[in-house]
């Protein structure tokens, strides 16, 4: 269903858009769970190991794709706020078009790219040949995953955030029942789970794009509109270059770090690898409640109404708040039974050696949760705002002091300074987005004044 952010309690508007993001980034990331949990119990520690040391690359596509739609959801939700319908069908044509085409780009590029990441990388050589096949695989179900996302990211900038959660329901209960099914039919587990994550977002790419199409039919222009305008696409690049960028930095840190890590032996390469699979749900969560965010101001900015804006980041700073915190407590309290969740191996001594990698690295960054969930919901409203140097600031901010931290440690701290880079990164990156935030909502108070006099 199609809603207007504009209208209603903001309270009640924020949970009621937020939560079906919410419990959709939750489906979303059980995708790569269920890969890990499958492979590491069907195939053991060198399964689990293959997929670990192709995390980092898929997530750089992830990055890709869901950065790249972020711009149009923004502008999108900008000219729904304004009621601005035949522009709307405009950019939202202009999204479809263009993003495809980037999406066969980004294949292309990705089959020749797979091998040479995994050496830079110090990929162990007992997994190497696996996580290619693996990673082979992912990229040609990449078109598949840019489509969901460009339904998603529409969906979402028109106020409709239920439609995903159904969408993403349905295909990762799919997604794990394939895990099971294709671990005993293939020789090779790790290529069982990859062609089950292909196929089911395959097929949910094809029913988001068919549901949206029908979606559509209800958003009515009397005048005839541009199926591609270069100015609506320039306009989604100001803000999904700086998004792809952001979601990038991100994954880039973590290729960076990865070589730190591999370094390490494929015990802690799992542990680590198992780790970050669990703080990724966790900051996805925030990442997911900030993008709810950047719909949210985007459509209240396009109805010229920055103090409702200011209140839904009240709201949304102590939604995220509770629910880090609830999320602080259960992977400090079960760290060890969550990892264990991952692996099943034949040596005690292997699978002891991961979750206790895994749990020194959660250690470290999970009591720091707090400031960074404060720096992406700010980030959030930046980016809502169309505030994308600003935004761009404090992402590369973040980057540069993580993994600046975790080599410039490595030496006297070994794997512990990875966690360290975390921590520190995410403090000085929190202030800075934050007095980003305080500093646009100044100017804006300032602006919204000078008119009224």
């Amino acid at each position: 269903m199609i809603k207007d952010l504009t209208k209603g309690n903001p309270v009640k508007v924020l949970i009621v858009f937020a939560l079906p993001m919410l419990l959709s980034m939750v489906f979303q990331q059980m995708y790569n769970l269920a890969d890990s949990i499958v492979a590491g119990n069907f195939g053991g520690v060198k399964a689990l190991g293959a997929l670990s040391a192709s995390t980092p690359v898929t997530n750089l596509f992830v990055a890709i794709a869901v950065g790249g739609t972020l711009g149009s959801s923004v502008v999108i939700s900008n000219l729904f706020g304004a009621k601005d319908y035949k522009k709307l069908k405009t950019t939202i044509s202009t999204a479809i078009i263009s993003l495809i085409v980037i999406a066969f780009i980004c294949t292309i590029v990705g089959i020749f790219i797979v091998k040479p990441i995994l050496e830079i990388l110090n990929t162990p050589e007992n997994v190497m040949q696996d996580a290619k096949s693996y990673l082979q695989i992912y990229i040609f179900g990449f078109f598949f995953l840019f489509i969901y996302n460009i339904a998603n990211a529409i969906f979402t900038g028109l106020g409709d955030s239920k439609t995903t959660l159904y969408l993403l329901i349905g295909s990762s209960v799919s997604n794990i029942g394939l895990d099971i099914a294709f671990a005993y039919l293939f020789n090779n587990v790790v290529l069982g789970v990859a062609w089950a994550t292909f196929i089911a977002q395959s097929i949910a790419s094809m029913v988001a794009i068919l549901l949206l199409i029908h979606r559509l039919k209800s958003i009515t222009v009397t005048e005839k509109y541009e199926k591609f305008d270069w100015q609506q696409l320039r306009a989604m690049m100001k803000i999904a270059i700086p998004s792809v960028l952001q979601q990038s930095f991100v994954s880039i840190g973590q290729l960076m770090v990865q070589s730190l890590v591999n370094g390490y032996g494929t015990e802690v390469l799992d542990g680590y690898a198992t780790a970050l699979k669990i703080n990724s749900l966790a900051i996805m969560s925030i990442f997911t409640l900030a993008n709810s965010m950047s719909s949210y101001t985007a459509q209240n900015l396009g109805n010229q109404d920055i103090e409702r804006v200011k209140k839904g980041y009240h709201i949304m700073l102590i939604l995220s708040l509770s629910l880090i915190a609830f999320i602080v407590f259960i992977v400090l309290i079960f760290s060890k039974q969550i990892i264990s969740l991952f692996i099943q191996g034949t040596e005690g001594e292997d699978i002891h050696a991961v979750i206790k990698a895994g749990q020194r690295f959660l250690i470290l960054v999970v009591p720091f949760y707090f400031f960074v969930t404060i720096k992406i919901i700010s980030d959030g409203v930046l980016r809502g705002a169309k505030q994308m140097k600003a935004f761009m600031f404090c992402t590369l901010l973040d980057l540069v002091i993580r993994v600046g931290v975790s080599y410039a440690l490595s030496t006297a701290l070994g794997y512990d300074a990875i966690g360290v880079g975390f921590e520190i990164g995410w403090v000085i990156s929190m202030i800075a987005s934050f007095l980003c935030y305080f500093s646009y909502m100044k100017k804006m108070k300032h602006s919204i004044l000078a008119m009224t006099k």
